[in-house]
């Protein structure tokens, strides 16, 4: 009885593959989008020397086709139809939800820094959030765990919020004064 040989092109392809099933990818990091520094650094009525992040909901539009009625068919005494109905179609849009812009308390640039946000990443990994490495870069992959995390508190956004970074117990919460 003889034995197959395996083919060594073979072996390095199941190698190859073998490496790759370690990487899957986020699909959520695949969507989200870049962030973009906006000349607006913070709403008209924030304090000095706060940081604030800006999150824009587009408008939700609904859009309704229907046939409407031209002309009713017309019809011969012995009921068999002598002119069929005309219709004609009608497209409408209307808003169904307005478009709306969040700002929210953010980290300052100088809190971010690279302990910083792969203590985020080991804290979003530690509540099944995050995937990736513990890198220490805001990467989209930390930006999708990190909606993933506000998304239930209210906030769809990958720009870390200072509430949310509070209740990761990232940021020290002030006491009251008294």
């Amino acid at each position: 009885m003889s034995r197959p040989r395996i083919r060594s092109g073979a072996l390095a392809l199941c190698a190859a593959l073998a490496g790759c099933a370690a990487q899957i990818p986020d699909p959520a990091a695949l969507t989200e989008p870049p962030l973009t520094r906006t000349a607006i650094a913070a709403p008209p009525d924030a304090a000095p020397g706060t940081c604030w992040g800006r999150h824009v909901s587009p408008a939700v539009i609904e859009t309704v086709t229907e046939q409407v009625l031209v002309r009713p068919a017309e019809t011969r005494p012995d009921g068999s139809v002598a002119r069929p109905a005309a219709y004609r179609t009608e497209t409408t849009q209307k808003i169904v939800e307005e478009r709306r812009e969040t700002w929210f308390e953010t980290p300052c640039e100088d809190t971010m820094t690279s302990d910083f946000i792969a203590s985020l990443q080991r804290a979003l990994a530690a509540r099944g959030l995050y995937r990736g490495p513990v890198n220490g870069r805001m990467d989209s992959r930390t930006r999708a765990a990190i909606r993933r995390y506000q998304k239930p508190q209210g906030l769809d956004s990958g720009i870390l919020s200072l509430a949310s970074a509070r209740r990761l117990g990232l940021i020290a919460v002030g006491r009251p004064k008294g």
